[in-house]
């Protein structure tokens, strides 16, 4: 993202910014205190609830940096652990500047019974889902698929789709749909029975959404060598297809004669949409002619994941300074 220095320099950071970050995403914390410190913020960052070697790992670098070279900005940064403890929300909301919730709609909900101060504002990420759109053509000719399916299982399989940006409805289009997702498919089980490990509960957990789904919409099940992979062939998509939504590879179908049919899961709840083999200007194309409630951003497969300082829409540099005027 380019930001124009001259516009920095009547920006400065609102303050202190209290970041509530997810408990299932281990690095989610650092891309958010880095995000309130570029902006030139003083960060209060309540880790995740888990314990993540990950954590572990940044947050030792990061006081080593605090303790050397950059010991001029200690002041401007603390982290912290708690389990849900009210008052200590209700004290930290009521200090910042700016409060930004990681984590989702009910955590959202509980968040906000703590009160901000007058002047306060927020910022919230909420659920989201994502979608992945292939070129079965573009696909069938290109010669890196070892490298695709590492992509694929980097965008889905590594967070367990428990990230936003994960893909849950794989959409088609193309004339050689079903020549090309025999290979994706079979590429991709190799590598997830190479990397992923999947216990019993997990197919369980698999095995009921797909009786949820089926009872309540036609849907198909396409057969697979192994428990890897759960795809859910649907005749029509929409965005309450992700109320029967799940992780541990469980993925829905669609065969889409052109890009605009994704319109109706374009929807304020979709955040991502990867693609492969499908030109970025057409894209650009459907979002200018439809203008979805959704789609915050469109990504090559295998990037769905990587961080920028535009997320969900929102603008962290300047959605976490203020601009001041001198006439």
């Amino acid at each position: 993202m380019m930001i124009c220095l001259q516009e920095l320099a009547s920006r400065i950071g609102r303050g202190i910014i209290f970041h509530s970050t997810p408990s299932n995403v281990a690095v989610n914390f650092a891309f958010s205190f880095a995000s309130g410190l570029l902006a030139g913020n003083a960060n209060i960052v309540r880790l995740p609830a888990k314990n993540f070697e990950q954590v572990e790992i940044i947050c030792e670098c990061v006081n080593n940096l605090l303790k050397s070279d950059f010991s001029n900005l200690a002041p401007y940064l603390c982290m912290l652990k708690y389990s849900s403890d009210e008052k200590i929300t209700d004290f930290m909301s009521s200090i910042c500047d700016t409060r930004v919730i990681w984590g989702g709609d009910q955590t959202i909900a509980n968040i906000r019974k703590s009160t901000l101060g007058p002047r306060a504002t927020e910022i919230t990420f909420a659920d989201r889902y994502s979608i992945a759109v292939i070129c079965a053509d573009e696909y069938l000719k290109m010669n890196n698929k070892d490298n695709i399916a590492i992509n694929f299982y980097n965008d889905t399989y590594f967070s367990d789709q428990n990230a936003c940006t994960s893909p849950r409805i794989i959409v088609w289009i193309g004339d050689e749909k079903e020549k090309a997702k025999e290979i994706f498919w079979e590429n991709i089980e190799k590598m997830v029975a190479r990397e992923y490990k999947m216990a019993p509960v997990q197919v369980v957990g698999k095995l009921t959404a797909l009786f949820k789904v089926g009872a309540a919409r036609k849907v198909k099940l396409v057969p697979q060598k192994s428990q890897y992979i759960t795809r859910v062939k649907v005749d029509k998509i929409s965005g309450d297809l992700m109320d029967y939504k799940y992780n541990s590879g469980f993925f829905f179908e669609y065969d889409a004669n052109d890009l605009s049919e994704i319109f109706p899961v374009c929807d304020k709840k979709c955040q991502t949409l990867t693609y492969l083999g499908i030109d970025p200007n057409n894209i650009k194309t459907f979002i200018s002619e439809y203008r979805p409630d959704g789609v915050d951003r469109a990504v090559p497969m295998g990037k769905s994941m990587d961080f920028d300082l535009v997320w969900d829409g929102h603008d962290l540099i300047r959605d976490l300074s203020r601009k001041f005027a001198v006439i």
